[in-house]
């Protein structure tokens, strides 16, 4: 059994200088090259389901995907809601077997977050479950604008929440298709100081951001798990429009999607490394 809650895989990360990938999950394929990739690098991973997913497959089916994947290497995997908009979402994903869950209430005024988060956070450790919250808001590509977090909102909703992970805005943006959302630094810093170096820092649009900066945050102990979608679909992208193109005959859908895999194995391979996830695992 190798099912980790947020918190098991995030507080070595913060100590020793490395951070762990949050995989934004789609389907069997790329969550299973995740995993297969996390075994190869005996890396920790996070195999999150966020709201896309959640659309498109039914959570229990979900979970026992994400549970069959666990169990099947010796590496710890998190088995992690992301996004959950309500208590009952939450509430269904502990019972389902996720290890971790996200409350988003990013959107809410500052005390309702706060209060939420806190309920939340609550019901998720008596299950033994980690909790991640957020404070700012992390906005998207070509929507809603971000509102950078604020050290001292964060020092208190760290305190009045005891989430085991914060997500924060610090110049990242969802769904970004160039890696050029350089993040401010000197914004980090202070929110780690200001909450006492006690909470890891989650960057969400992790895609966004340039990749000798995610290694150089990583180093510093500043972010401890990047949120990584958007640079992944792409590389699942090309990969299946490649197979196409060189088969154009080919109609086996097992056959097309499974061109995908060495690509996307390849490519998380790759980020593990540059997290410095690497070998923490052994």
């Amino acid at each position: 059994m190798t099912r980790a809650t947020l918190s098991d895989v995030l507080r070595p990360a913060g100590e020793r200088g490395y951070a762990v990938p949050g995989f934004v999950c789609l389907g069997w394929e790329d969550s299973r090259a995740f995993v297969t990739a996390a075994a190869a690098e005996a890396a920790p991973v996070i195999l999150q389901a966020g709201p896309g997913c959640r659309a498109h497959t039914p959570l229990p089916v979900i979970a026992a995907m994400f549970r069959h994947l666990a169990d099947s290497v010796t590496v710890p995997v998190v088995l992690h809601l992301d996004h959950g908009r309500t208590a009952d979402e939450i509430e269904a994903a502990i019972a389902e077997g996720f290890t971790s869950v996200m409350y988003d209430g990013s959107a809410l005024p500052l005390d309702d977050n706060i209060r939420t988060t806190a309920a939340i956070s609550r019901t998720a450790r008596a299950a033994g479950v980690s909790c991640e919250g957020e404070i700012g808001f992390v906005g998207y590509a070509g929507g809603a604008a971000s509102r950078s977090t604020d050290p001292a909102e964060a020092a208190r909703f760290a305190a009045e929440t005891a989430v085991d992970a914060m997500a924060v805005a610090a110049g990242n943006v969802h769904l970004q298709t160039e890696a050029t959302a350089e993040l401010d630094e000197p914004t980090l810093s202070a929110i780690r100081r200001a909450t006492g170096w006690q909470v890891p820092l989650v960057i969400h649009g992790g895609s966004g951001v340039p990749e000798a900066q995610r290694t150089s945050l990583a180093r510093s102990r500043l972010v401890a798990k990047f949120n990584i979608g958007t640079e992944i679909r792409q590389t699942f992208g090309a990969a299946l429009r490649s197979s196409l193109q060189a088969n154009p005959a080919e109609f086996d859908r097992n056959r097309l999607l499974g061109a995908t895999e060495v690509p996307l194995v390849e490519k998380a391979r790759h980020i593990f490394q540059t997290l410095g996830a690497s070998g923490t695992a052994a």
